[in-house]
């Protein structure tokens, strides 16, 4: 298990990986019964360095040594043959073993979203033990369609990401209800993505993002492969798992998606999942009721709250220094991002009032009409930052939003009638408040261009126990049921091992449980899963 000096300053890196676009989808293809040896026996002899025709050398990102970046060209249609087809470039990173007398191989890492994952062997290869660090090569690259693997564009400009003063996240309806205006945008950019990547967008399904793994993996050297995914991670392992099932040694999936709830089922997901969450905000707002202003117990915070967004509803406020409209939805938002992990509940030396506490602070009082300068700037920056960090520079500007719902819809249809998401979005709005119903309306994969050309592939058991499921019981996006989910999927081949913890991410907790943790690493280390399920308090 790693120590407390090995652990520490290592959460802020971290924490870039896990900001999302309201994203959480993936998808499979075909399970194969496979009954073989076991790979999940601890390898005893060093395994040599990986040795390819791959060119390492510094990486796009300007991530620093020792990670290394280089390009493998992969089929853009797996079904196509030449000279048909098309190659597309795939970026991928890795940083070495450190002590290459004791490797054990390459362990492969996704970040989730989906979104850009390149820079994970940095920014997650800080999060785990030493002893894996020393072990195994840390692997990972840019899917494909996201950034510097052949992205996508749906030509929206940086400051279009705010459409009618409003942030172009989820779909949130207006005040009363309507969700016209997001009927209207979302066909809008699915014609645009269909007229600027149109050649593309049939191809990024889940399945194929496997397929280019499994590429990596055959140009590394690799007979087998071991992998940490969290979020979509998890399903793009599991499907990467199905199709290839002979080439897993061990795996680890982190808040886990059911890949049984696919498309807009997952989307519809965030509604309970933020209600789940919401027992350690109300517990928050107490504890911060000096600086918050929402009430001296639970219900009290949960009322004000409400009352509180609802009334930014009825008198939205704009601010000269961003082009976004601080009303409900605003607010909405960014407590449910701040929720993804409790470092935002926590103040620090450099920031005395932790960002959720600001956040609230700000918003209780622009309802109230009392908003300081400190207020008012501190959402100015939240509203901009948050534009900007999803940006990368040199790359279409809109690519990291573009691509959840790309793969989304490309690995499973959406509904086609806008009747069902008015009636599913006033029922969750009425159902799950805090969200307003945004998990629930249109997007633009509801009028795609394209339709799924296979039907996503079945994650089940594949006869070898090799998988840890880490799940955190209050998690605002991946709720526990959808983990649940995952392990009744997988059967006997999987071990889930539930946290009494929220937040989005077992990993990236400010404080890793260390019963979860412990298990990982003695799985990674040794190959030994626990005898059963844990709940780890």
């Amino acid at each position: 298990m790693q120590s407390q000096e090995d652990a520490q300053p290592r959460r802020r890196r971290a924490r870039t990986a896990l900001k999302v676009a309201g994203i959480v989808s993936v998808a499979a293809i075909g399970s194969v019964a496979f009954a073989a040896v076991s790979n999940s026996s601890a390898q005893t002899a060093p395994q040599s360095p990986s040795t390819s025709g791959l060119a390492w050398g510094p990486c796009p990102t300007g991530a620093p040594a020792p990670q290394q970046c280089a390009e493998l060209e992969v089929p853009l249609d797996y079904r196509a043959q030449a000279p048909e087809s098309r190659n597309i470039k795939i970026e991928v990173s890795r940083i070495p073993a450190a002590k290459p007398e004791r490797r054990k191989g390459v362990l492969m890492l996704n970040g989730g979203g989906p979104g850009a994952s390149l820079d994970v062997p940095t920014m997650f290869g800080g999060l785990l033990s030493r002893q894996i660090r020393d072990s195994y090569d840390l692997v990972a690259f840019d899917p494909r369609g996201i950034g510097h693997s052949t992205p996508i564009d749906c030509g929206r400009q940086a400051d279009e990401m705010i459409r009618d003063e409003q942030l172009e996240v989820l779909s949130f309806p207006t005040a009363d209800g309507s969700i016209d205006a997001n009927v209207a945008y979302s066909h809008r950019m699915a014609d645009q993505c269909a007229a600027l990547s149109g050649d593309l967008l049939p191809h990024l399904t889940t399945a194929n993002i496997a397929r280019d793994m499994d590429r990596i993996r055959a140009t590394l050297g690799e007979r087998t492969v071991s992998y940490y995914g969290i979020s979509w991670g998890t399903y793009l392992g599991s499907i990467y798992r199905a199709l290839f099932p002979q080439n897993v040694d061990r795996m680890v999936i982190d808040s886990s998606v059911d890949p049984n709830e696919r498309g807009y089922e997952d989307f519809r997901l965030f509604s309970g999942a933020m209600e789940d969450r919401w027992p350690d905000l109300a517990r928050f707002g107490v504890a911060q009721k000096d600086v918050v202003h929402l009430g001296d117990t639970e219900a009290d915070v949960r009322r004000n709250y409400l009352a509180m967004t609802a009334e930014l509803d009825r008198t939205p406020v704009t601010l000269p220094g961003t082009k976004a409209r601080i009303d409900g939805n605003f607010i909405r938002l960014f407590t449910w991002q701040l929720s993804y992990n409790d470092h935002n509940l926590t103040a620090t030396a450099g920031a005395p009032v932790s960002q959720l506490a600001s956040l609230w602070r700000a918003g209780s009082n622009l309802a109230a009409h009392k908003a300081t300068d400190e207020d008012r700037n501190y959402l100015t920056t939240v509203a901009n930052d948050f534009i900007n960090a999803g940006v990368l520079p040199g790359l279409p500007p809109d690519n990291l939003l573009s691509t959840g719902w790309a793969i989304s819809c490309a690995d499973k249809a959406w509904p086609r009638d806008v009747r069902t998401y008015a009636h599913n979005t006033a029922a969750d709005r009425a159902r799950f408040p805090l969200m307003a119903g945004a998990p629930a309306n249109v997007a633009p994969c509801s009028f795609w261009s394209t339709q799924p050309r296979d039907a996503e592939p079945k994650v089940q058991s594949v006869g070898t126990r090799n998988v840890l499921i880490l799940q955190n019981r209050r998690d605002p996006s991946t709720p526990l049921r959808a983990a649940q989910g995952m392990k009744k999927a997988m059967g006997s081949d999987a071990v889930l091992v539930e946290v009494d913890a929220g937040g989005h991410g077992v990993l990236v907790h400010p404080q890793p449980n260390s019963c979860a943790i412990s298990a990982m690493n003695k799985y990674f280390m040794t190959g030994e899963l626990p005898a059963g399920d844990l709940t780890c308090s």
